[in-house]
């Protein structure tokens, strides 16, 4: 089977005839449907695409796949990849919930995951979610401990509970390496299109810069390019989010905090979608922090130890770092 994977443009996914090429029963393979942002936004996207595009390349397999470029389109395209046989169906991003509660009890032989959702339950729906606040309490261990004027930042995409998430066990990373630090926090917006707005992200991170900030750390998607741009124009330190972001400006990017949203579609294409909710931490590897030759000049051997530290007192359950989203309260910043 061809190692070309099927890209659907959104008119010709809407036009397909319903199952007319499997007609025999067969499965047409899996499937990934990005959300909004495109699949080449470098970062959440992105990384679902890499897990996709290493399954295929590793088996000699193909997959079909489609960009959304509105939420109208949502529930449409479930649909039609699963009229057309294909399965499992994996969605990236929390804003598929709606959609795919809708959808999968009409096709209950049709395999399903949803990527950052970690409340349906369906017997044919593996939702998978993170802990988002130990992955980013690990780099804002590194912020607080690279910063040089106490003072670090953070900007988030759309302003919902689970960025505030990203934000608030960040926060606390920072205070716990350096308890004088101060924490600016800006989100891009309240629609979606705050995950694709680098213009915006830039403006923030340049006032935010005004304000003292010498490392900061996006998690919003798309704009989030415009942060680290910024911050490499700027002289600044940058921390990336979800895929390995630190080649994009190498010694400027102290690192990402990983997400391995890649392992998720790549575990799901190679057969792992029992249904039910799994939710992915440090003991999992589901988050870290990326290291390699591009920000190994950064990392000093102090910020690897508390790194380290802290990650093995997470996977032993000694260290609790607050969830924003338990009780939409965080003690150690203020939205």
């Amino acid at each position: 089977m061809s190692l070309m994977t099927k890209i659907l443009s959104a008119s010709t996914a809407m036009a397909l005839a319903a199952g007319a090429a499997f007609a025999d029963g067969h499965s047409a393979g899996p499937a990934i449907i990005y959300d909004l942002g495109g699949k080449f936004d470098k970062s959440f996207n992105e990384s679902a695409y890499n897990g996709a595009q290493r399954w295929a390349d590793e088996n000699g397999e193909s997959f079909s796949e489609f960009e959304i470029t509105s939420d109208a389109q949502r529930e449409q395209a479930i649909r039609r990849f699963a009229e057309d046989g294909n399965s499992p169906i994996v969605m990236a991003g929390f804003s598929w919930a709606t959609a795919l509660e809708t959808a999968a009890p009409d096709y209950p032989d049709t395999d399903f995951v949803v990527i950052d959702v970690s409340w349906i339950d369906l017997p044919n729906v593996r939702a998978v979610g993170f802990k988002e606040q130990d992955g980013s309490y690990l780099v804002g261990l590194m912020a607080g401990a690279a910063s040089e004027t106490d003072t670090v930042s953070f900007v988030g995409g759309m302003d919902i509970p689970l960025i505030r998430r990203f934000a608030c066990g960040y926060a606390q990373g920072v205070t716990a390496a350096n308890e004088d630090a101060t924490v600016i926090a800006n989100m891009t917006g309240t629609t979606p299109a705050a995950w694709n707005d680098p213009v915006k992200g830039s403006e923030l991170t340049l006032s935010q810069i005004s304000q003292g900030s010498d490392v900061v750390f996006a998690a919003a998607g798309g704009t989030g390019v415009g942060v680290l741009q910024t911050a490499a124009d700027e002289g600044i330190l940058s921390i990336g989010v979800d895929a390995n972001q630190n080649y994009l400006f190498p010694g400027q990017v102290l690192t990402s905090m990983l997400k391995r949203v890649d392992n998720v579609v790549y575990d799901s294409f190679s057969g792992t979608t029992d249904a039910g909710v799994v939710i992915l931490g440090v003991a999992e590897g589901g988050v870290g922090v990326a290291l390699d030759e591009f920000n190994e000049e950064l990392v000093t051997e102090d910020m690897l130890a508390m790194v380290e530290e802290a990650t093995a007192s997470m996977a032993a359950g000694d260290l609790m770092v607050h969830d924003y989203m338990a009780d939409e309260s965080c003690p150690a910043l203020e939205f």
